[in-house]
């Protein structure tokens, strides 16, 4: 019984001390980090539609032909 208590509470400090230990971002780390997600976002969604603009005046040019 003494070495379940040892060990419950080696467990208990461990995960202690590994949980405390993590990096933590603060307010404007997020924002940054959001910031670049949707910069992100917004240039692919350019691209995206840069291709389907290419992709639709091919057509054209296919079918004037």
């Amino acid at each position: 019984m003494k070495k379940l208590v040892y060990l419950f509470i080696t467990l208990l400090t461990v995960g202690t001390i590994l949980t405390s230990c993590r990096d933590k971002k603060t307010a404007g780390e997020k924002i940054e980090d959001g910031i670049e997600e949707v910069g992100d976002g917004v240039e692919d969604a350019a691209d995206d539609v840069a291709d389907g603009v290419e992709d639709a005046a091919d057509d054209v040019e296919d079918a004037v032909e």
